[in-house]
């Protein structure tokens, strides 16, 4: 497939030919990119002076002429059940969240894919003070890296990608497909495309660029209401993508992929958790390979929602499950940490401002 271009000074958002015709513009032998980039993927080189198959001159050059800066922990946050929340800097001081979730088949890493946020949903803390900027692909890659490196100490690593952090990742679909392209390369991180979500708020013409792209990663929409007068009042993106330009995308989306397609739904007492929107709900995903993520809310101190109760949850589970659908409820991982996403940031900035 078409990679966008990466401007020469972005070594870690390269793809190998890039890198390849970056050293060839140095007069260096192409297999000097190979190396280069198995060092920086596979051993998480800090530096060009960690490189060492190579010669010291060509360090040197590098260092001079093409320097790059890996992220780095401002604050860590660890729960009792192994949920890792990370605040990381990158070099122009922005922060961003990466958390680290264990499961029975080992650890996934949920991946930011913005600073901030522009979609505005009503009962997220990521999107408080806007979106400030993308991240580049190397910023997002460096974020699995960043998460290896500290599961290494427990005898672990990343085997699921979910890139559900911070952000709208198709907000910033050219750095996300050189993204999935980065970590997938058996090269690097060497994750398959099968253990990659990439969640989004539901902007459909970028859907149907994944869709189209032939990349088969799984596809989570975040939906959280079955009516577009509920959405809308939850999530001001319905407003250009209504039910009835969503719903056929996603179908669209399962149909070209042979990928089921989850739909993250958000419960909210009293507001969309009743036995009216859970069937509402089932209604509208039936019909084509789907799968319902029910999520316990955390809290967000901004925001005046409440949980649902543990009996409404389960009531709405039921309701699903008896129209045929396969219907999970997340398990709450991390509760005693800032769990929400979006919440460490906004704490730490709150913090340190003035």
């Amino acid at each position: 497939m078409t990679t966008s271009r990466v401007e020469f000074g972005d070594v870690l958002s390269m793809v190998p030919k890039e890198m390849a015709a970056l050293l060839e513009s140095l007069g260096v032998p192409r297999f000097r990119a190979k190396q280069l980039f198995e060092w920086l993927w596979r051993h998480g080189a800090e530096s060009y002076e960690a490189i060492q198959v190579w010669p010291k001159d060509l360090r040197e050059k590098m260092t001079a002429r093409h320097p790059f800066q890996r992220l780095e922990l401002v604050q860590q946050q660890v729960a009792h059940d192994g949920t890792t929340k990370l605040l990381l800097q990158m070099k122009d001081g922005q922060r961003v969240e990466t958390v680290l979730l264990p499961h029975h088949y080992g650890y996934s890493v949920c991946v930011s894919s913005q600073v901030g946020c522009a979609m505005g949903c009503k009962f997220c803390a990521s999107g408080l003070k806007g979106r400030v900027r993308q991240l580049t692909a190397g910023e997002m890659a460096d974020q699995v890296a960043f998460g290896n490196q500290v599961l290494r100490e427990r005898g672990a690593k990343i085997s699921r990608i979910d890139v559900m952090g911070i952000g709208e990742p198709l907000d910033n679909y050219a750095n996300l497909i050189r993204f999935l392209e980065l970590v997938h390369d058996p090269e690097s991180l060497n994750i398959s495309y099968r253990h990659i979500t990439v969640s989004t708020s539901g902007l459909v013409p970028a859907m149907k660029q994944l869709a189209d792209s032939g990349l088969p990663v799984t596809l989570a929409v975040s939906l959280h209401a079955p009516t577009d007068a509920l959405r809308l009042k939850l999530m001001p993106v319905n407003r250009a993508y209504p039910l009835a330009k969503l719903m056929p995308m996603c179908r669209y989306y399962a149909e070209t992929t042979g990928r089921r397609v989850t739909f993250e739904y958000l419960l909210l007492n009293d507001i969309n958790d009743g036995e009216a929107e859970a069937r509402q709900l089932a209604e509208l995903v039936r019909g084509f390979p789907s799968h319902v993520n029910l999520i316990p809310w955390n809290p967000v101190d901004e925001h005046p929602f409440q949980p649902s109760p543990r009996d409404h949850v389960r009531r709405f589970q039921s309701i699903v499950q008896d129209y045929g659908i396969s219907c999970t409820i997340r398990r709450e991982l991390g509760q005693e940490i800032d769990a929400a996403c979006g919440q460490l940031r906004l704490r730490e900035e709150e913090t340190v401002s003035p």
